[in-house]
């Protein structure tokens, strides 16, 4: 039989506790859903079930991060389209800014030697450790966790211009401690 959760706090609380059963109602509820969601973009049955699986496995990777007043339905549908677009980028050819940052970044590693890498990739890393707190916690959850501004908005109670503002002052910040090369490192580190 399978266990019913009377609403959103109650379900993800059951997640949160890492309960198989409510991932498996999460599942059960939304899958076929999602599949068709996913499939009026990707028109793909294949690579609308990946996305939809890769966001169940997000969920379940990270389900401590889940916050009880979260908007589940809203947030698993925005997943998917932010898993799409993540596919949909990772299969088209490499863009030419990211081209641009690669010949440079080629550039940069025939110049410098491994400790000098080493170095650079320190105190990148030192200099992010500087930021201001919240700023810091946004731009790790952006770059490191990988979750888009909507995600990062919901899971923080803020608004998206918030998130925005907090990820530009971030690189300004950045960009002004490692100097002219700071967006290859930038994107070396946080592609």
């Amino acid at each position: 039989m399978q266990e019913v959760y009377s609403d959103n706090i109650e379900l993800i609380h059951a997640l949160k506790a890492g309960d198989p059963k409510a991932y498996t109602f999460l599942v059960n509820t939304y899958h076929h859903k999602l599949c068709v969601y996913a499939y009026s973009f990707t028109h793909d049955h294949n690579l609308s079930e990946d996305i939809v699986q890769n966001v169940f496995m997000r969920i379940w990777n990270k389900r401590n991060n889940l916050k009880e007043d979260f908007a589940l339905n809203s947030f698993l549908y925005k997943s998917v389209y932010n898993e799409f677009i993540d596919q949909y980028r990772s299969q088209k050819t490499v863009y030419p800014l990211e081209k641009k940052y690669i010949d440079a970044l080629n550039t940069i590693i025939e110049n410098e030697e491994e400790h000098s890498l080493e170095r650079i990739i320190k105190l990148v890393k030192r200099e992010i450790q500087n930021l201001p707190p919240k700023c810091k916690e946004i731009f790790l959850l952006s770059k490191e966790e990988g979750l888009t501004n909507i995600e990062i908005a919901e899971y923080k109670n803020v608004s998206i211009k918030s998130v925005e503002a907090h990820i530009t002052k971030a690189y300004s910040i950045l960009r002004s401690a490692l100097g002219e090369n700071a967006n290859i490192y930038l994107f070396l580190m946080y592609r």
